[in-house]
């Protein structure tokens, strides 16, 4: 559910001017943010979408070069259901027979990804959708024979995003990649994201979930973690403070500082314009990771 909270004009002043030095500095700056399948589903979908394609925009317009990464899970598994195909996991990661990774291809690329590339080019013709089969962006490798076409990112090509980087435009990427025989392969989209942010040395990785971000304590929703770095985010996954749905963003986010992205963040997706919020204000929103 997408929540906001109405603030007094003297209020949204102040915020627009502390942005100021965080626009400064992070302009010409390229980020990835990956919007999770989660963030897509429920009452207020269509509003987290129109929300989230204004922020995309917002921070276009001001020089930022965002790279839009999605998953689609709940969506994929929403559409086997309705075909009568019954979902089917292995340590939490969904067995991808041939029938099943046609239908992730149609969810993640006919579907997620168009619906993300329309809402953004509602304001403009900034928005290009593809997906890491195209143009050998991005080669998968098996990641287990028991899971089928589930896949692993052996190597990410950034040439296809950067060209479209230089023409003004926002890559909006479906993680779907294909290895040297072209066999397509479903990727998790939280680790599509980290190596990507590696591949192009970006400034920032954000995810946003359906969670306030990484807590110290999962069942307390005020043990949120602030600010940690990537060693201390290791002991919280190893103690078990992190659950096993966040353990690939937590991981995603502990490798891309260690090779050279700035900071990554986990944030609750839900609250609406959050990555403005994360990225343009002092405080911020969520769990902000860094290499130290």
């Amino acid at each position: 559910m997408t929540t906001s909270t109405k603030i007094d004009s003297a209020t949204r002043a102040d915020i627009l001017a502390e942005a100021i030095p965080f626009i400064r500095r992070f302009s010409g700056k390229a980020i990835v943010i990956k919007y999770g399948g989660n963030a897509l589903e429920g009452a207020d979908e269509s509003a987290a979408l129109i929300s989230f394609a204004q922020d995309i925009v917002l921070l276009h317009s001001v020089g930022i070069l965002p790279i839009v990464v999605h998953g689609g899970g709940p969506q994929i598994g929403g559409l086997m259901e309705r075909l009568g195909k019954v979902p089917e996991f292995r340590d939490g990661l969904r067995v991808t027979d041939s029938e099943t990774l046609d239908i992730a291809r149609m969810v993640l690329v006919g579907k997620v990804n168009r619906d993300i590339v329309g809402a953004i080019n509602v304001h403009g013709p900034l928005a290009v959708g593809l997906s890491g089969e195209d143009a050998g962006f991005i080669t998968a490798e098996a990641r287990n024979p028991l899971l089928g076409f589930v896949g692993d990112v052996a190597s990410v090509d950034p040439t296809l995003i950067t060209n479209l980087i230089a023409q003004g435009l926002v890559p909006v990427v479906a993680t779907i990649g294909s290895d040297a025989t072209g066999q397509a392969y479903n990727i998790n989209a939280d680790t599509v994201a980290g190596a990507i942010a590696v591949s192009m040395g970006c400034e920032k990785l954000i995810f946003l979930t359906d969670i306030v971000g990484i807590l110290r304590n999962r069942s307390d929703i005020n043990s949120l973690v602030n600010r940690c770095s990537a060693a201390q985010l290791d002991e919280l996954m190893d103690n078990g403070s992190i659950g096993e749905g966040m353990i690939p963003k937590a991981t995603a986010c502990a490798t891309a500082v260690r090779h050279g992205v700035t900071s990554a963040h986990i944030l609750d997706g839900r609250i609406a314009h959050a990555a403005l919020l994360e990225l343009l204000t002092e405080q911020g929103v969520g769990t902000m990771v860094t290499k130290s």
